[in-house]
């Protein structure tokens, strides 16, 4: 919802700013005051284009600030958005530049201009099926999900058949190459992990004798005649023979000795190694061939071995697809009929769940309609099968809502309504009757008292305070009835400054103030009796609302 919202040369605003209720927020002025021009401020919070014929004559550019927050994000975003006088425009969202179609996407998403065309989300047939759906609430959601799966089953199975034939449509020449590709691999016959392997071993075959001799070599200087070991020996012996005159010489004996254990694990480790190295020239010439082998493969089919066994497998794939006669493509046929007998029954299943509710959901909209005085008119919802290749994630139906204006007349879809106030009113009672399920946060409405007066003034200002309890509803009035149920009141009225240049501001009235707005808005004067008649609605409105 709206936290705020701050304005500086929007039309005749050079400044002003509100701070919209959780609840009801009214605003009412004069004809002429300026109302239009906090909507169109409204509209750039919310991601619709800019329009340099906005900015405030003789200023520089526009600039409308605001945050918008949510029970899931009570830190929310931080909008700003820069008109110059010369059309070009700036967004930033959070600090950060962004563009109009990311801030629609975002921050637009929460919120819906009731009455204004360009911004109402329940006047595009696409989201019908959703606002019904998420009425019904987790039975549709079940369904849905189970379509879905379905949808997803179907599809992977056609695509399976469509390649299975797209192989076996493979001309001669492409199988032909296969066949050859895949003779020439299998010739190979390579394995996973082999050249790592070869790699591995390799160069240690090709080195056995220079290994052998250097562990012999190392091996005869350690513990061979007059080697390490011996002259070790002679050291340790001289050593222990001197320590009897000085003790300091054993610490150096001992050294010595455990240095000789050392060599003699070394020169046991060496001959085991040489045991290990083994000179087989017919291994080396089988390894080499073999490496050799791996190598022209990676040069013709890589650079690496897994590239090499990935046109193994597609080969494969294409020479099986040709060669079976059709028993992939009559196995992917039945798979397809499979799918799309369960897809079938999923789809019926949804359509059974929507077609259940929707004449209970339209009933409820029709019911917050009669409360709003509006004779015979009616909604409808229509759900219509399409042919099965136009089926996708929302369903094998079409789900749109359908107005009839009057009883005999035909039904029609809700953007054909041509008045705003009647289109504001339609969506009133949508949105009473959706409650939670449309997904909006703020609804800003505007010209929703058109040509309303007596008992349904009352009426629509009760539904107005009902849809407040789901909602933040921001209202443009003309009606008292409207603005004393307001949890917070904004007056809109235009004064001309010291250059005699006409000027929009915004205050927030309470007390006496919002009592003699409301008197004006009843009578178009300030008595003393319209004064007592606006007190009494104040008290009765704020009674109802306890």
């Amino acid at each position: 919802m709206i936290d705020e919202l701050r304005a500086s040369n929007v039309a005749l605003i050079r400044e002003a700013a509100i701070e919209p209720a959780d609840g009801l927020t009214v605003l009412t002025g004069e004809t002429g005051a300026g109302k239009t021009a906090l909507l169109g401020a409204l509209k750039l919070l919310v991601g619709e284009r800019g329009d340099a014929g906005l900015v405030r004559e003789g200023a520089d550019a526009l600039v409308v600030e605001g945050r918008v927050v949510s029970a899931e994000d009570p830190e929310g975003h931080i909008v700003r958005r820069r008109v110059a006088a010369d059309g070009r425009g700036r967004v930033e969202l959070d600090g950060h530049m962004a563009s109009v179609r990311e801030l629609a996407e975002g921050v637009g998403s929460t919120v819906d201009l009731c009455g204004q065309h360009e911004h109402q989300r329940l006047l595009t047939p696409a989201t019908h099926v959703e606002l019904l759906d998420a009425w019904i609430g987790s039975v549709a959601a079940q369904a849905r999900q189970a379509y879905i799966e379905a949808l997803k089953e179907a599809q992977d199975a056609h695509a399976e058949l469509e390649r299975i034939r797209d192989a076996r449509r493979a001309d001669n020449t492409r199988v032909d190459q296969a066949r050859f590709v895949l003779a020439r691999i299998e010739e190979v016959h390579p394995q996973e992990g082999e050249l790592e392997e070869l790699e591995e071993t390799l160069p240690r075959a090709e080195h056995a004798e220079a290994l052998m001799l250097a562990a012999q070599t190392a091996r005869e200087a350690l513990f061979g005649d007059e080697g390490a070991s011996d002259k070790l020996s002679d050291a340790i012996a001289a050593l222990e023979d001197a320590a009897r005159y000085d003790e300091k010489l054993a610490t150096f004996a001992e050294t010595l000795q455990s240095a000789l254990l050392d060599i003699e694990d070394i020169a046991a480790a060496l001959r085991d190694y040489q045991d290990t190295v083994e000179f087989d020239p017919q291994t080396l010439d089988r390894m080499q061939n073999r490496m050799a082998q791996l190598q022209g493969l990676m040069r013709t089919y890589g650079p690496r071995m897994v590239d090499v066994l990935v046109k193994q497998q597609e080969a494969r794939e294409l020479v099986d697809a040709a060669d079976n006669n059709g028993e992939l493509e009559e196995a992917a046929e039945k798979a397809c009929e499979e799918a799309e007998v369960h897809l079938k029954a999923a789809a019926q299943h949804l359509d059974e769940v929507r077609q259940k509710a929707a004449p209970r959901l339209a009933q409820k909209v029709c019911d917050q309609m009669h409360r709003l005085e509006m004779g015979t008119a009616e909604i409808s919802i229509d759900i219509e099968s399409l042919p099965r290749d136009q089926w996708g994630p929302a369903g094998a139906s079409k789900v749109e809502m359908l107005y009839r204006p009057a009883e005999g007349m035909s039904a029609r879809p809700l953007r054909k309504i041509a008045s705003g106030g009647e289109v504001s009113r339609v969506m009133l009672a949508c949105k009473v009757a959706l409650g939670n399920a449309d997904g909006v946060d703020t609804l800003v409405f505007d010209e929703v008292d058109a040509g309303v007066g007596g008992a349904t003034a009352r009426a629509l200002a009760l539904v107005l305070a009902d849809l407040a309890k789901t909602h933040q509803v921001i209202v443009v009035t003309h009606l008292a009835q409207v603005a004393v149920m307001g949890t917070r009141h904004y007056l809109v009225r235009k004064h001309t400054d010291a250059l005699g240049i006409p000027e929009t501001e915004i205050v927030e009235l309470a007390g006496e103030d919002r009592v003699k707005e409301i008197a004006r808005m009843l009578s178009g004067e300030i008595s003393s009796s319209s004064q007592d008649l606006a007190r009494q609605m104040l008290e009765q409105a704020q009674q109802s609302d306890e």
